[in-house]
C-alpha cells in the first residue's frame, strides 16, 4: 500500500507550513538477512516519495508541473533500523533550496515515535531532447516555493 498526502498548499506562493507526506508500507521483501529494512530499500522509499511529490497528478491528463529532472546527488544518514511492521512509515519531504537550475530536497523517514533516516537530494532541471541542463521555469519554482523551508526549520 502506497499513499501520498500533500499537506501544504503548493498553489499559493510562499513558504509551506508542512512537508509533503508519503506513506510507505514496509514489505517482507524489503528486509535484509538481519530482518532490518535494507539500506537500498530506504532509498526506494525516498524515490517513491520524490515521485509522488514531483508528479502529484501522475496518471492524469494535464501534465506535471515539472519538465525533465535528473538527480545529481543523494546523501542519507541511517539513524535507526526499521523492522517489519504493519503501520506505514511517513516519508516527509521538504524543499530547502531553490536555485536557477537546481533545487534541494530534505527528507525524513519516520513514524510518531522515531526518525529512522534523514536524507537530502539535489535535483537539476534537464532538457531531455537537448541532453543539457536547463533553468527551472516559473511554474516549477512556484510549486517548489509552496514547500520551502530551511533544513534548520525542518
Amino acid at each position: 500500500m502506497v499513499e501520498a498526502v500533500t499537506q501544504a498548499d503548493a498553489s499559493k506562493p510562499g513558504r509551506g507550513q508542512r512537508p509533503h507526506v508519503f506513506h510507505a508500507q514496509v514489505r517482507f521483501a524489503d528486509l535484509d538477512p538481519l530482518n532490518h529494512v535494507n539500506n537500498v530499500r530506504m532509498l526506494t522509499y525516498l524515490e517513491d516519495a520524490r515521485i509522488a511529490f514531483l508528479r502529484p497528478d501522475f496518471g492524469t491528463e494535464g501534465g506535471s508541473p515539472f519538465g525533465g529532472l535528473v538527480v545529481a546527488r543523494h546523501e542519507i544518514d541511517y539513524l535507526r533500523p526499521i523492522l517489519l511492521r504493519s503501520e506505514p512509515l511517513r516519508v516527509e519531504t521538504r524543499v530547502t533550496e531553490v536555485r536557477n537550475a537546481s533545487f534541494r530536497l530534505a527528507y525524513q523517514i519516520c513514524d510518531d515515535d522515531h526518525v529512522y533516516a534523514r536524507a537530502v537530494s539535489v535535483l537539476v532541471g534537464y532538457d531531455v531532447q537537448g541532453q543539457a541542463i536547463r533553468r527551472l521555469d516559473q511554474a516549477e519554482r512556484d510549486y517548489l516555493d509552496g514547500f520551502l523551508l530551511t533544513e534548520a526549520e525542518f
